[in-house]
């Protein structure tokens, strides 16, 4: 990927968060990155995260956490409008 990409990449995934949110950082973009990887491969590949969630629990119930997280700040966000 070239670095003009990356730079675009990174701006649509800080907007993306602001909406979302209704706030950006680093910390909350990584999150909502995660989040969306989760969510496409979840819905584009159920067998690789059934996979996934069962080899490593740990990191599926982290994912839970942070989904649940996104969702709160997401609510929250909404309610301020």
């Amino acid at each position: 990927m070239n670095e003009a990409l990356k730079v675009q990449m990174d701006g649509l995934l800080e907007k993306y968060t602001e909406l979302l949110l209704g706030e950006t950082s680093p910390e909350l973009k990584e999150q909502v990155q995660a989040w969306v990887l989760y969510s496409h491969i979840a819905k584009t590949m159920p067998p690789l995260v059934q996979h996934w969630n069962s080899t490593y629990p740990d990191a599926k119930e982290d994912m839970r956490k942070l989904i649940a997280e996104i969702k709160a700040l997401n609510e929250q966000y909404r309610n301020k409008k």
